[in-house]
């Protein structure tokens, strides 16, 4: 029995009442959405220490750090201190993306040293294998696909990001339409050259009952990917884009019947006034299912500083409901992240969830910021330090300069305005 079927029989398993306790929500609300498919909680049956969470209505919106290695970069015990210092800094989850070197083995290494859910893209390691032994990704055998999907799922991964709606539907319309940047994603890449070359369907499509057989025996959560979001704002909303998630939402359907859970990725590169749309769009076709989301990046002119990019789009879209926020590093579209730039990238996007919980009006969300400002009427800089999203860097940044005066800050120094009024106002803070 696996999370949607227990629900469907009434029945709270331990992982719902562990989620369900730390989120500070009823037991019997989750089981109602994970029913329904508007939330899913991520634990493969088969990893014994690892801990549940839970994704989607009603519950915080949630943050993934990617790391891995590259084919040209490979150094795991770096890879380990990024899955360190990522789940130290506030990441709810982590993705293994690695591309180069022993990926069991780093696989291996993060479930064992990490209790947070991990994801994987399969189809990376089974493109590798086609192009070591086999001379070329285009030569990927669909069985050798679906042998490491059940190897990863046997090895304890939470869940997999399966990009089943690119079909050749997809890619002709692709063709006919154009793009500036056709296709982004690296997944979806590996699939559109699979498809033309060999002028057969994406076998994640054709064979997606088989897909299914193997998520609900593990528990595994599919995520369904985007393999054709939008890579600029010049490309996004478009047709091919939203082709993709129509047949994401058929997919859904299937998948909740199957008594598999699934969530849906999404864009990308987004204008900030159309971010709000997507998501709506997302939940009106996908059956309400959690949405998560790559930023979105609300520009394509800020390299070096997308972490701050994809915040901006990721505080938008958790407001309008979106679930998941997978951080951007400053490091996107450059180079591998290197250790801080992990650590920067969970910030921005732990401030952006937090923004957007605020807005959703999640019960007790914005308790710490007013316990905040009565720290700060007080000026109680002990309190407002332990408050902050960031204690470590907020003590550095005050330490660095002492002022003159305890009580205050060196930026206004004798003339600060809290200071000031309090002592004709008085200290004690409204509730």
């Amino acid at each position: 029995m696996n999370q949607i079927s227990a629900a469907r029989q009434g029945e709270i398993t331990e992982a719902v009442r562990q989620v369900a306790k730390r989120e500070g929500v009823a037991a019997e609300t989750l089981v109602e959405s994970v029913r329904r498919g508007r939330a899913v909680v991520l634990k493969n049956r088969v990893r014994l220490h690892g801990e549940p969470l839970g994704v989607g209505e009603g519950l915080r919106t949630k943050i993934n750090a990617n790391i891995g290695t590259s084919r040209d970069h490979v150094d795991m015990e770096e890879e380990l201190e990024k899955a360190r210092v990522a789940v130290e800094a506030g990441a709810d989850t982590l993705m293994d993306l690695s591309t180069g070197g022993d990926l069991p083995g780093i696989r291996a290494r993060i479930l064992s040293e990490t209790r947070v859910p991990l994801g994987t893209v399969p189809i990376y390691e089974a493109a590798l294998f086609a192009a070591e032994q086999k001379e070329g990704i285009v030569r990927m055998d669909p069985e050798d696909l679906f042998a490491v999907i059940e190897r990863q799922a046997e090895e304890g991964v939470d869940f997999v990001t399966v990009h089943c709606g690119v079909t050749q539907g997809a890619v002709e319309r692709l063709a006919k339409q154009g793009r500036l940047l056709n296709v982004v994603s690296r997944g979806g890449s590996f699939l559109v050259e699979w498809m033309l070359h060999n002028e057969k369907e994406n076998p994640l499509y054709a064979s997606y009952d088989r897909l299914l057989d193997i998520a609900r025996r593990y528990d595994l959560c599919l995520s369904l990917g985007d393999g054709m979001r939008p890579g600029c704002l010049a490309d996004a909303t478009d047709r091919s884009q939203i082709h993709e998630l129509i047949v994401l939402g058929e997919l859904t359907q299937r998948a909740l019947e199957a008594d598999v859970q699934v969530m849906i990725e999404g864009p990308g590169h987004v204008p900030i006034q159309e971010v709000e749309t997507n998501v709506r769009i997302q939940k009106a076709l996908c059956s309400g299912a959690p949405f998560y989301v790559l930023g979105p990046l609300v520009t394509d002119i800020a390299p070096g500083y997308d972490h701050i990019t994809a915040a901006i789009g990721g505080a938008v879209a958790a407001a309008a409901g979106a679930d998941f926020l997978c951080y951007v590093t400053p490091s996107e579209h450059l180079r591998l992240p290197t250790v801080e730039d992990v650590r920067d990238g969970v910030m921005a996007s732990r401030i952006a969830a937090h923004a957007g919980d605020i807005a959703k009006g999640l019960p007790g969300a914005v308790h710490r910021d007013r316990e905040m400002a009565r720290a700060r009427r007080s000026l109680n800089w002990e309190e407002q330090i332990r408050l902050s999203i960031d204690p470590e860097r907020a003590r550095r940044l005050r330490e660095s300069l002492p002022p003159q005066d305890g009580e205050v800050c060196s930026m206004c120094g004798e003339f600060c305005a809290i200071k000031g009024v309090n002592a004709y106002l008085g200290k004690s803070p409204s509730s």
